[in-house]
């Protein structure tokens, strides 16, 4: 396991180097493929956020590791005024704060966030496809207890999480936790679930499918992505079969959407 120093420099150099769908997605699968799993993601989102019980233009948003403000952007058309932006890194923050000046935006470690967030100040909290990269189980729940502290008794917490079926997957700059694992950790937190729904497929690495399965489509996606040409070519196909895909299932081999409720 790598230390959270180590972490936080693995992601200021890839932020550094890659401010764009690929550098925050499925790196190895390149940057037009990316675009076309970022449209889903962002369907997805926008859909489910948009039925959550508040009165979206009057809520105050946190979003957690912004990025590059994919989601930040997705707050911002569903209407939300009041948005406060974190990352741990420094490359994603500085850039951040131009293309969004607007939006306030902090360098913080959601795991230690000292006294940057006001307490109960929130009204939604999003953590979107970043807490899987807190590979430290004690720093991956205290995050979920800062994302508690920052939100208002009834707030909502949006996050998107592998929620594995079968045994927990670790590795250097990843962690896919099981599901009971992940909603035990967000009922010590004060989270009660409201609901869960595939974010993606097929567009993106099966974690939790049978090993078989996942080699072989795995190698295939990287395969057709070996160019950009080819991998945006790629996209476009699935891209309709996986809009689809993520409305008609219950659950997925891949990144899954989740809302809880604070306590």
């Amino acid at each position: 396991m790598k230390t959270h120093g180590e972490l936080k420099g693995f992601w200021e150099r890839r932020l550094q180097s890659d401010w764009t769908e690929s550098g925050v997605g499925y790196a190895a699968l390149g940057r037009a493929f990316n675009t076309w799993m970022y449209r889903v993601r962002a369907e997805v989102f926008d859909r489910e956020a948009a039925t959550i019980p508040l009165h979206l233009p009057d809520a105050r948003v946190l979003d957690i590791g912004s990025g590059t403000g994919f989601y930040v952007r997705r707050w911002q058309g569903l209407g939300v005024k009041s948005i406060v932006g974190c990352d741990l890194t420094a490359a994603a923050v500085e850039r951040l704060r131009g293309r969004f000046p607007g939006v306030e935006f902090h360098e913080v470690d959601i795991a230690e966030p000292g006294d940057v967030l006001e307490p109960g100040s929130f009204d939604a909290v999003s953590a979107m496809d970043m807490l899987f990269h807190i590979t430290d189980d004690a720093r991956y729940r205290a995050a979920l207890h800062s994302v508690a502290a920052a939100l208002r008794p009834g707030g909502v917490f949006v996050l998107s999480e592998n929620f594995l079926q079968r045994p927990e997957q670790r590795g250097d700059h990843q962690v896919n936790h099981t599901l009971p694992w992940i909603t035990h950790a967000l009922d010590e937190a004060g989270f009660d679930v409201m609901r869960r729904m595939p974010m993606l497929v097929l567009m993106n690495a099966q974690v939790d499918a049978n090993p078989v399965w996942r080699k072989l489509w795995g190698g295939l996606l990287r395969a057709v992505t070996l160019s950009e040409r080819t991998g945006g070519l790629a996209g476009s196909l699935l891209y309709p079969l996986e809009r689809r895909l993520v409305r008609l299932l219950r659950e997925s081999p891949t990144t899954e959407m989740m809302i809880c409720r604070r306590r």
